[in-house]
């Protein structure tokens, strides 16, 4: 297995069809974002980004998701983090899309975190506290109603919450009540996910308030969480029969930074990591088999193993191993 990563043979017709097939069973798989130029020569081609007989960054930026969407059936939108979305903007992605591709978004962070990060993009509310922080009124006016009119190319809502420390909430009960109030006043009708990245939080109260409001448990692979296999052996940890998330972004122990120096440019898999593989593998076959869960979607991180594309080679390989769909071949 490891010669047939490490060779890079990304063959884009074979995956896209792959793709295709387990996305009619349930199973969407896509990546976080897609503008990296460490993929030229792994899953992007130079020839269509040539402009006056030289490669264009500008022309790579403005293109390469319609040439992301003729392959992958789903993208997880990490930019709408930063900034609420316009419909300009949506609409901007969506045109450069098949009918039937899924957008994931990350939802904004002005909703999603307590206390303003000492970093340069917080400006003078640095260390402050969040006045919006899980503000449903603020979420409906500045995410869902700019979405609205996309809402078929919409799949997941992830509301991704940073790690809590004591001073923001001493138990994680305390966290699952505001969160509780949160949701209730949510409306019906979008797929919700709630990621979160402390492992105490993960108590029975937790996924029972997720499924009382209809919400999914984004599972996660993170610095500071238990692996994603210790998370799908947790009890009713599947809230939500209708759809399933997950998002495979850093080896549980290494941080981001560690990552970001290990990984980038992101042109190939430095660390294959067989457990991992094998946890994306378990909730694949979750819905492929038990139809417990009617929708799965699952994004892979440059930063996990240093090139997605590549670990989703590796992951329909394995699947093909196991009889599930046929192998995409190497050259």
């Amino acid at each position: 297995m490891s010669g047939i990563v490490q060779s890079n043979a990304f063959d884009r017709a074979q995956v896209r069809d792959r793709l295709a097939e387990l996305t009619g069973q349930g199973v969407l798989i896509g990546t976080s974002s897609w503008k990296y130029q460490g993929w030229r020569g792994v899953f992007y081609e130079d020839d269509r980004y040539i402009w006056r007989g030289k490669f264009s960054a500008s022309r790579f930026e403005r293109q390469c998701l319609s040439d992301y969407a003729e392959v992958f059936k789903t993208v997880c939108v990490d930019a709408a983090y930063y900034k609420f979305p316009d419909e300009r903007h949506l609409q901007s992605l969506v045109s450069q899309v098949p009918a039937d591709f899924q957008f994931t978004f990350k939802v904004t962070d002005e909703i999603t975190i307590k206390r303003f990060p000492n970093v340069p993009r917080s400006g003078a509310r640095a260390g402050q506290a969040n006045p919006d922080f899980l503000n449903a009124d603020l979420f409906i006016s500045r995410f869902l109603a700019p979405s609205e009119p996309f809402r078929k190319n919409i799949g997941a809502l992830i509301f991704e919450f940073s790690r809590f420390y004591p001073e923001d909430f001493a138990r994680g009960r305390d966290f699952v009540e505001v969160l509780d109030a949160f949701l209730a006043k949510l409306p019906r009708g979008w797929d919700y996910g709630v990621e979160i990245r402390n492992r105490h939080f993960l108590q029975p109260e937790y996924f029972a308030t997720l499924a009382r409001h209809g919400v999914t448990h984004v599972f996660n692979s993170w610095s500071d969480m238990p692996p994603i296999e210790e998370q799908l052996a947790l009890p009713d940890n599947f809230p939500n029969p209708n759809f399933a998330a997950a998002r495979f972004l850093l080896k549980p122990g290494r941080s981001f930074q560690q990552a970001v120096d290990l990984f980038r440019p992101y042109d190939n898999i430095k660390e294959p990591l067989d457990d991992t593989r094998a946890a994306a593998l378990r909730l694949i076959r979750h819905v492929l088999r038990s139809k417990a869960v009617r929708k799965l979607y699952l994004y892979i991180n440059n930063r996990l193993e240093g090139n997605a594309p590549l670990t989703i080679l590796a992951l329909l390989k394995l699947l093909a191993e196991e009889g599930k769909i046929i192998a995409p071949t190497a050259p």
